[in-house]
């Protein structure tokens, strides 16, 4: 006989996602379970890039052993050059609001951390293979744990954090799929050893493509440039690719140090078509992708899921429906917000294959007409930092 297990919130996947909506329901009194089929140390070894919003960084700070403010850095602007030109974006000045560097995966070692902690049970080693009964009281997911031995959860609501190939998104939408756009380009990304080249991260534009210079430590630091997504990282070598780098990014001498991981990210934006089905919902990379340019990525998981723990709360606790029947349109406003910020600093940035003189020059208007009017860096800053959570 299949073994089922019974909660009232089951989540699939323990990602950012997935484990802030648990804390936020367990806050609540609401039990959940997480499936997740990685094992602990892979979750936690998982190098990721991050920059958190305001918002995001008051959540965590709220949650036992986050580290978000020791080992987080915290950053009040960027800085955007082009032509040889750095132009600063003051955040506070302009939003009154700031961003954290903070890598995901240390993020993740605190959440998981803490919810382990805390009791929560999250099941590492399952693969959910289906979700049955969106429609009904009783959705269940249909699992295999890491024997092989199947096992089913039932609940009364069944969320799924399970990334861009998720399994739950086929419960809601089948093969509707959504709202796909890819990017002409991809970033080439290294980690090195080497002591920072900036303070803050510089956006820089430059004739022969876009590149970041961000931070990571005292010692380890995280750079891009723009490149053909079908770039091979192993095709350069490390001194072709600080020669790269050191001629997009015009005025700035860089600490160059030892290349040890390289890979290329490539650029998509994704929205699903439905958010919801009865009692099966998504939220993060399973309903929405967006490139990384904006830095909204785990910020918008994170929005997405403060938004669903009050509709759940308010389902689970009080029998109210509202909130629930309301949320995929109230989430979707900050995507789309999220996904045109994004397109935006992307499109300003980098050159596009086909990019003709006129694209260039109009693009330089862009980022001038940006950097010369208040107007202009305060959307930029209000932006970057994310709009109140409400």
């Amino acid at each position: 006989m299949t073994t089922t297990v019974r909660t009232r919130v089951a989540i699939v996947g323990a990602g950012p996602a997935g484990l802030v909506l648990s804390h936020l329901l367990a806050s609540s009194g609401i039990d959940s379970v997480i499936l997740d089929q990685r094992s602990r140390a892979d979750i936690e070894q998982t190098i990721r890039a991050g920059i958190l919003e305001q918002g995001t960084v008051d959540l965590l700070a709220t949650i036992d052993g986050s580290r978000v403010h020791t080992v987080g850095q915290r950053h009040d602007g960027i800085e955007l050059r082009f032509e040889g030109e750095g132009h600063r974006i003051d955040f506070p000045g302009l939003a009154g609001r700031s961003v954290w560097l903070y890598p995901q995966h240390e993020a993740l070692k605190d959440l998981l951390a803490a919810r382990i902690g805390a009791g929560q049970d999250i099941r590492f080693g399952v693969t959910a293979t289906a979700v049955e009964g969106a429609d009904g009281d009783r959705p269940r997911i249909v699992a295999v744990d890491d024997a092989g031995v199947p096992f089913e959860v039932e609940a009364d609501f069944v969320v799924g954090a399970d990334g861009s190939h998720s399994v739950v998104r086929k419960a809601i939408s089948g093969s509707h799929g959504g709202f796909f756009r890819e990017y002409p380009f991809a970033w080439f990304g290294i980690l090195c050893e080497a002591a920072p080249s900036a303070e803050e991260l510089i956006y820089s534009n430059s004739p022969d493509g876009f590149a970041l210079v961000s931070q990571r430590s005292a010692t380890v630091q995280r750079m891009y440039f723009q490149c053909d997504p079908t770039a091979d990282a192993d095709a350069l070598s490390e001194a072709q690719i600080w020669e790269t780098l050191q001629r997009r990014v015009p005025g700035t001498t860089l600490v160059e140090g030892r290349v040890f991981q390289r890979d290329v990210l490539r650029f998509r934006s994704f929205v699903a078509r439905d958010l919801r089905r009865g009692r099966v919902a998504i939220v993060g990379d399973a309903a929405h992708t967006v490139p990384p340019t904006g830095a909204k990525g785990m910020n918008l998981a994170v929005a997405d899921v403060i938004l669903l723990a009050r509709a759940l709360e308010a389902l689970l606790l009080r029998s109210d429906e509202a909130p629930l029947d309301g949320w995929a349109e109230a989430a979707l406003v900050r995507i789309w917000k999220a996904q045109h910020f994004s397109w935006w600093m992307t499109s300003m940035l980098h050159v596009a294959p086909e990019a003709s003189e006129f694209d260039r020059r109009r693009q330089l208007g862009e980022l001038r007409s940006v950097v010369s009017s208040e107007a202009g860096r305060t959307y930029l800053a209000e932006g970057y930092t994310g709009w109140p959570l409400g």
